[in-house]
């Protein structure tokens, strides 16, 4: 994006540099439809100069969590500045609204974004800028201990990350003693990790009591934009999930525990080969891993390529896992230079390599959707961010040949990627539920916290696996999903993403050069028609009956059986 209204070196330093231009954009004539599309195109490049400005300071503390500096530079970005915006974006978006000439606007560019602009408006409450920004620091420290997590292994300190990577390891034993490590590692921190969770469902309550409503739950299914599904369907994706998924997950699990020929099947044997053979390395350097995504990119569509080379070239890419560096993977768009970065801890495992396509996917969305007009335009819904990454997930899988050479490998790639899709569904499903119950009993203890986890492990959960002994390792288990300190609900949208990746998938084994013109379509459209607008765009349906999860499930069950 070149900037128009900002001067190109303007640099943001402190609140008062910035004022100014929300002065002017609050204070500004709007005699014609022509001149309040001009302003809408001025305060979107705003916001972009903001963004981009507030995300390098995000992802330079992620990469290293241990510079008192970057921290600090966030942390005063939270505290210093954004909580200056707050009221004056409230002003903007009622000056917005209240113009007389917005509904001249056409509905089918603009309707998505002023339905948003108004549902800001009704949640806007000048008392919560302070608790939101209190937020915005406390959700950090879940990073700060999480980083800090590590083991000794063979006289070298490594990161719970890379630690996992021995759960692929044929040696029992070994897999054993890791797992034993690591819980224990975690068990350090439990205790502040739940005093920490304690804080911020308190601050998050207090949020949704400000604005008017009974809980968070409710609060927040607003604040996301969810215009296009209810609670009650939440509630309803939950069940069709225990009903349509967990009895494959079950059936594949007790296929893996007898071919293991395991009595007792416990946690550190999830991982490892079931016929014995040596984990997957589908790649050795963070190098490795950007240079074979360009090139399974490629052969999908060269276009696909290009973008992860620009982020290449502009080092856009922090991939391999290191002490100090928070956990996690992200995609962060950057809406002024509009080429995003990915964040991600790679350990050389094949999951690795899944999440790269995976933020590769989100990559593409960006790059597509870079041309539109307004920041806004850009800012799509989780449900269809996911989509786009979910979707290359799948659809890469046919290409994963510079990853697996060996047909043989690819064919193990294959199917594990399969039973992961199966078996993630009861997870996200898990933490939805989980959240449901948090926020709707704000007042709940930490026995009640941990009982009502442990009734989800075991309705979302297979039975095979025996946590005898274990059983304070399950019940904090939670505590490892990084969304529900950083960023409360948002997780539901991959189980719902998910189904669209399948069904996205599908399409594209049917006829390849039709989905990918499909999918490509969708994406470049960014949030200007509504959810299943795009889905509808995608060829695929916004859908999570029992009778579609079934379909879809059975979709799965049939590609992994022919493998």
């Amino acid at each position: 994006m070149n900037r128009h209204y900002i001067s190109k070196d303007f640099r943001i330093s402190n609140w008062e540099n910035l004022k100014p231009l929300f002065e002017e954009l609050k204070n500004r004539s709007i005699n014609s439809v022509a001149e309040l599309k001009q302003w809408m195109r001025d305060h979107s490049e705003l916001e972009a100069v903001l963004n981009e400005d507030g995300a390098w300071r995000y992802i330079k503390m992620t990469c290293n969590t241990q510079n008192e500096e970057l921290q600090e530079s966030f942390n005063y970005f939270v505290t210093e500045i954004e909580p200056h915006i707050s009221p004056y974006s409230n002003d903007l978006n009622k000056k917005l609204i209240d113009c007389p000439f917005v509904d001249q606007l056409e509905k089918d560019t603009y309707f998505v974004y002023v339905r948003g602009v108004k549902k800001s408006i009704e949640l806007y409450r000048e008392e919560n800028i302070a608790l939101n920004t209190e937020l915005r620091q406390k959700e950090q420290e879940y990073g700060n201990i999480s980083a800090a997590q590590t083991i000794t292994y063979n006289k070298e300190e490594i990161t719970l990350q890379k630690a996992a990577t021995y759960f692929k390891s044929n040696d029992r034993a070994l897999r054993e003693s890791i797992y034993h490590q690591i819980q224990a590692r975690r068990a350090e921190d439990e205790t502040e990790l739940n005093k920490l969770y304690d804080e911020l469902i308190a601050l998050r309550h207090q949020v949704a009591l400000n604005t008017g409503f009974k809980n968070y739950r409710d609060y927040k299914h607003e604040e996301l934009g969810r215009f296009d599904y209810s609670v009650q369907d939440c509630y309803n994706f939950q069940d069709a999930i225990q009903q349509h998924i967990v009895p494959l997950v079950k059936q594949n699990e007790q296929a893996r525990k007898d071919a293991l020929k395991l009595d007792v099947y416990r946690p550190w044997d999830k991982e490892v080969d079931a016929e014995g053979k040596e984990p997957l390395k589908p790649f050795t350097t963070g190098a490795d891993l950007a240079e074979k995504t360009i090139a399974c990119f490629n052969t999908i569509d060269p276009y696909f390529a290009e973008c992860i080379t620009t982020m290449q070239e502009m080092k856009r890419l922090d991939l391999e896992s290191r002490i100090g560096k928070a956990p996690g993977g992200y995609n962060y768009p950057l809406m002024e230079t509009d080429v995003p970065f990915i964040f991600m801890n790679a350990v050389g495992l094949h999951r690795d390599m899944v999440t790269m396509v995976h933020e590769g996917g989100h990559a593409v969305h960006a790059f597509l959707a870079a041309d539109l007009e307004l920041t806004e335009f850009k800012s799509t819904p989780s449900e269809v961010a996911e989509l786009a990454s979910m979707s290359m997930e799948l659809i890469s899988m046919e290409h994963w040949q510079p990853f697996f050479p060996n047909p043989e490998d690819l064919k193990r790639a294959k199917k594990e990627q399969l039973n992961d899709v199966l078996k993630g569904l009861p997870w996200i499903a898990s933490i939805d539920k989980f959240q449901h119950w948090i926020y709707t009993n704000p007042k709940h203890t930490l026995e009640e916290r941990y009982a009502y986890w442990m009734q989800i492990s075991k309705d979302f959960g297979t039975g095979v696996v025996d946590y005898t002994g274990l059983e304070n390792n399950l019940q904090r288990s939670w505590q490892a999903q990084l969304h529900l300190y950083e960023v409360p609900f948002y997780y539901i949208e991959y189980g719902m993403a998910q189904l669209g990746a399948i069904a996205m998938w599908r399409s594209y084994k049917q006829n390849p050069k039709q989905a990918l013109a499909n999918y490509k379509k969708a994406l470049s459209l960014g949030y200007l028609k509504t959810i299943p607008e795009l889905y509808e765009a995608a060829g695929i349906k916004f859908d999570f009956s029992p009778a579609y999860v079934k379909e879809l499930a059975d979709f799965v069950n049939s590609e992994y059986e022919k493998l």
